[in-house]
């Protein structure tokens, strides 16, 4: 295989095509589902309507003009790339961002490769007892994050392709109000966009996750939950009421000792996820919340947000 060639007709750079090349392998892919079937699954993932008729439209039927083989080798070995780490729990870019403007085909192709991996999850999901409503709300973060990237405008899939291969892999699971991500002695905490982020609510999926991972992967062992956020950053002290939900989530936690994050810069991933854009000007974002009012007064000071981490025992908070 040419890789400069398919690299070229993808309009990617040939190193990202080399990584697929040497983690697929010659591995095992997985099928899509039926095209007849892909309506019903959609709406299983929460994929809203407007999104799915652009998955619809964009689908890998055989002889499709808008899948160049190019696309159709990538979309293949981002499958086998995945599916190769099954029960892996760290972070993996299945695939090169591609140039979504060129069609629904190309816009998401990860999305098909997600498809493809459904049952490859689930049954994993089953060989470890785990439920089907744990299962479905897990794997259903798909329609979330797809809503997320159309509401920024396309701007958020990119880091959202690598963050649904947990889902994928059994890496994530979703309980209540928090997903969990399973690690080597911690388990990683995350804040999904569902609602507001009560005490009771938080304590409840604590209680939750307690429970679920002996009992599902009882040869792992667990010692604390962990979180990395600028959620952690004590300058939201500065802002936020003391009984507001994230100044009470927070205290949850020991800091650890603050270290720069690599290539993550923490005043986007607030205007990510706080406002769902990285293009609207400060003075025209909104501030309905005090939690919006503090992120913009603190950027249009000139002052930074910063990525921390924490941690605190499974057995206690």
């Amino acid at each position: 295989m040419d890789l400069d060639a398919v690299a070229a007709r993808l309009g990617v750079p040939v190193e990202d095509v080399d990584r697929v090349h040497r983690l697929a392998g010659d591995r095992p892919s997985a099928p899509l589902p039926a095209k007849a079937d892909a309506p019903a699954i959609l709406d299983r993932l929460a994929v809203r309507p407007d999104d799915a008729a652009e998955i619809m439209e964009g689908w890998p039927d055989p002889g499709s003009p808008l899948w160049i083989p190019e696309l159709r080798w990538l979309l293949d070995r981002s499958i086998a790339l995945v599916r190769a780490d099954l029960g892996g729990h760290d972070w993996l870019p299945p695939g090169p961002a591609l140039p979504r403007a060129r069609g629904p085909a190309w816009r998401h192709l990860y999305v098909y490769a997600y498809l493809a991996l459904v049952d490859v999850a689930t049954g994993y999901h089953r060989e470890h007892g785990i439920t089907d409503a744990v299962s479905g709300a897990t794997l259903a973060d798909l329609g979330r994050n797809l809503a997320v990237d159309r509401r920024m405008h396309r701007e958020g899939w990119p880091v959202m392709q690598s963050w649904l291969t947990l889902h994928a892999r059994g890496g994530l699971y979703e309980l209540g109000r928090l997903q969990y991500q399973r690690g080597s002695t911690a388990i990683g905490l995350h804040i999904p966009e569902s609602g507001p982020m009560t005490p009771e609510a938080v304590a409840a999926s604590l209680d939750e996750a307690r429970a679920f991972f002996p009992r599902h992967f009882p040869d792992e062992r667990y010692t604390a939950f962990s979180c990395g956020s600028w959620l952690l950053d004590p300058q939201l002290l500065e802002y936020l009421p003391a009984d507001s939900n994230i100044v009470r989530f927070q205290q949850r936690f020991e800091l650890e000792p603050y270290e720069e994050p690599e290539g993550l810069d923490a005043d986007v991933e607030v205007l990510r996820f706080v406002f769902r854009t990285l293009t609207t000007p400060l003075d025209r974002l909104p501030r309905r919340t005090a939690l919006q009012r503090a992120v913009a007064d603190h950027l249009k000071a000139g002052r930074h947000w910063y990525w921390h981490r924490g941690h605190f025992p499974i057995s206690g908070r």
